[in-house]
């Protein structure tokens, strides 16, 4: 009995050291962005996540209406901290404790929040930056790192550092990787810190902003369907600027002696509007095609069969709040609208997306110009609303572009009416607006209905549709009885 209890457990001891030596599967992760005008309420989105499979999501700060809304869901979090808090956690070991006890410790108890990565800055090596955060972030990642030492963390929690792919460069190959000269020494001190401590190397790929940004790119190459140009490396061959970023990322790593550390995708996408390439088909095409492939676990040239770590794609939500300094379509990168709506179908290995439920929208009703009125006689009426509410849609490139003057106008008044909740004064521009209850979307030009933030009653997609044939019915009983 003894020898046969001695081989089962040499049985389960090779099956464990099977398991542990099996690469782990990649996982498709989101990133939860919270610049909106129009906010879902955390627990709502919560929902989302799990009625979509979605465990693992990152954040861009800590914020504790999300944290709470996330405690025991069993969804793994990278909470971030903010470029401009690096100065002050670089600098004092006490407000690096104190960080880590309101948005670690706090949270992370019996039934809390499963927080796997804490984002030290949001791509601060950014070149735009010229440099102001560089200096902080090794400091501000060993005050970090003894702060989680001294709240018992450290096995728990993985520090990193987000980088945009500007970090690294490559003459015209994969290859050819290098880190941007002036970041070379501070990139192999972050990169042995990342090591020694057990974390990986997490990097932002954008191929619709290589697209954007240079007429010359060959769109194909940035899909992952084929295409007509490859980029051929001495043996190896790229078909899409998703694996040839990645590679040129590991051959960088490789440079200064890194070449096997683990990588995380920490922001891919597509936009959906704000620009010509920025659209539902172009943007299912690459979302799928990512997923399929990272899923499918092809790995990448120089790592066959090894895909990243963990890969998150920005972003979950729309959010109509964000500097459209980088271009329109900075606001319409959401895998769902504003309201957690699909936008197209998508797949990433759990079925297609499943739309929010239960989401609180204001009255079904919009504010439009008076069709009566000279488009031209509200034109300040109409900048006004835009410095407000979110008009990018009707710019060149838009999915709004093409609904006219008049229509413009209705446009820019319903956003505008509709970040008022919906109040009636924000509807009047000087007797040129006016309510109405019949949807005066254009095709795919969406004219929205807000929704609500707890601060006053608001209406279910399913109640609203009651009330306004309740309206209607009611209209019309009036009309005969008058």
């Amino acid at each position: 009995m003894a020898k046969r209890w001695s081989i089962l457990c040499l049985l389960f001891a090779a099956v464990a050291v099977l398991l542990a030596a099996a690469p782990a599967e990649s996982a498709i992760g989101v990133n939860w962005g919270t610049i909106t005008l129009h906010k879902l309420s955390p627990p709502t989105v919560v929902d989302l996540l799990r009625d979509n499979h979605i465990r693992k999501v990152k954040l861009f700060d800590a914020d504790p209406g999300v944290l709470r809304a996330l405690m025991g869901s069993g969804i793994e979090v990278m909470v971030g901290i903010p470029n401009e808090m690096l100065a002050l956690i670089s600098s004092s070991s006490s407000a690096a404790d104190s960080w880590v006890s309101q948005n670690l410790t706090r949270y992370m108890v019996r039934g809390g929040v499963n927080i796997k990565y804490v984002a030290v800055g949001n791509e601060p090596f950014l070149t735009s930056y010229s440099g102001q955060y560089q200096s902080y972030v090794l400091p501000a990642l060993t005050n970090l790192q003894q702060s989680l030492s001294r709240a018992n963390l450290v096995g728990a929690v993985k520090l990193v550092v987000p980088c945009n792919a500007d970090a690294y460069e490559s003459a015209a190959l994969p290859s050819q990787g290098t880190f941007r000269s002036d970041l070379t020494q501070i990139m192999t001190q972050l990169v042995s810190f990342l090591n020694s401590n057990g974390s990986p190397f997490v990097v932002n790929i954008y191929p619709f902003l290589s697209l954007y940004g240079n007429s010359d790119f060959p769109e194909d190459y940035a899909f992952f369907d084929g295409t007509a140009h490859p980029v051929v490396d001495g043996p190896n061959v790229y078909y899409n600027a998703f694996d040839g970023n990645f590679d040129t990322l590991v051959s960088a790593l490789s440079k200064i002696g890194y070449g096997q550390m683990p990588i995380v995708i920490g922001e891919v996408g597509w936009p959906t509007d704000g620009a010509i390439s920025a659209n539902l088909t172009a943007a299912k095409a690459f979302n799928q095609g990512l997923a399929y492939h990272v899923l499918g676990n092809k790995g990448t040239p120089l790592r066959p069969g090894v895909p990243p770590m963990d890969v998150y794609l920005f972003s979950l939500l729309d959010e109509d709040g964000k500097s459209v300094l980088p271009g329109n379509f900075e606001r319409h990168w959401g895998i769902f609208s504003f309201d957690g709506q699909a936008k197209y179908q998508l797949n990433l290995g759990n079925g297609q997306l499943k739309n929010a439920k239960d989401v609180q929208y204001l009255p079904f009703r919009w504010c439009i110009a008076k069709p009566d009125r000279d488009p031209s006689a509200v034109d300040n009426h109409f900048r006004i609303a835009c410095s407000f509410a979110d008009c990018t849609t009707l710019n060149y490139g838009g999915s709004c572009n093409g609904i006219g003057a008049k229509g413009n106008i209705s446009y820019a008044f319903n956003s505008y009416y509709q970040l008022q909740k919906q109040n009636p004064q924000s509807c009047d521009f000087d007797g040129v607006g006016m309510v109405t209850f019949l949807d005066p979307s254009i095709g795919e030009c969406r004219f929205l209905v807000g929704v609500e933030d707890g601060k006053s009653s608001g209406f279910s997609l399913q109640t609203r549709w009651i009330i306004t044939v309740l309206i209607i019915v009611g209209g019309f009983w009036l009309s005969f009885t008058i």
